[in-house]
């Protein structure tokens, strides 16, 4: 089976400053890839450019093998949501429509697009609910939720569409450091399930604990990338050392 993402040289600016350079990887099915780095390398650019939600200057992006963006060009309309329809992302603050109730949060996109009967969608959003421990809260509006709950119902909704990759830009970062734990267990138990990710995160113990692969990114470059004993135990570059505190 080959790569379900692969990007080649893919380089981004805004005006004169190049925030990304020439990237490229690869990503396998079933794949936990962790985003490592300082704030400002390119990290949330590099995963929004993925789902489309920034527009890149040049280089390459297949998703199953399908060009969302081919050598700068990018895909036809139809097919750019095709593609894009195959990914699901959670945000670091959680966008949440306040006025809609927890279910209706999750209810909304597959009722818009048409995605199954209501009694099905209903089903889904209530399965889901209890996966991220929130059966309880269905009803709530976001504004009776903690910050970690916020967010366990974000990664409910991301799952509404059944997407087959999700994306996580800083998930944590929001969060008081109680409530961190509730969502990184959501996402290690997808992990679990063979769910493709790939995770920009500070949280660096669960970055070694969960992904099967660590990228590091600096200045707009994957500086270093590895398994989690090769990055934290014997990192190649001295930027990578640097950033999680070897000498």
């Amino acid at each position: 089976m080959g790569s379900i993402i692969e990007v080649e040289q893919l380089q981004k600016s805004f005006g004169a400053l190049e925030v990304l350079k020439e990237i490229t990887f690869e990503v396998n099915p079933g794949e936990v890839i962790a985003v490592i780095g300082p704030s400002g390398s390119g990290k949330s650019t590099m995963l929004r450019s993925l789902i489309h939600l920034e527009e890149v200057n040049g280089g390459t992006i297949r998703i199953h093998g399908k060009p969302l963006v081919e050598k700068g060009g990018y895909a036809e309309k139809h097919q750019i949501r095709e593609l894009t329809a195959s990914m699901g992302m959670v945000f670091q603050h959680f966008n949440l429509f306040p006025h809609l109730t927890v279910r209706g949060n999750l209810e909304l996109a597959p009722r818009t697009l048409n995605r199954g009967s209501d009694e099905a969608i209903r089903a889904r959003s209530l399965e889901l609910l209890a996966k991220v421990g929130l059966a309880d809260k269905a009803d709530s509006y976001p504004s009776m939720l903690s910050g970690g709950q916020k967010q366990r119902v974000a990664i409910a909704r991301a799952l509404m569409l059944q997407p087959e990759i999700l994306l996580f830009d800083e998930p944590t970062s929001a969060l008081d450091p109680e409530l961190t734990g509730e969502v990184l267990r959501v996402i290690r138990q997808l992990a679990e399930e063979n769910m493709t990710m790939l995770i920009v995160t500070h949280e660096m113990a669960f970055a070694r604990d969960v992904a099967d692969r660590i990228f590091f990114m600096d200045r707009g470059e994957i500086a270093e990338s590895g398994t989690p004993e090769e990055i934290f135990g014997s990192p190649q570059t001295e930027r990578t050392r640097a950033f999680i505190g070897q000498d």
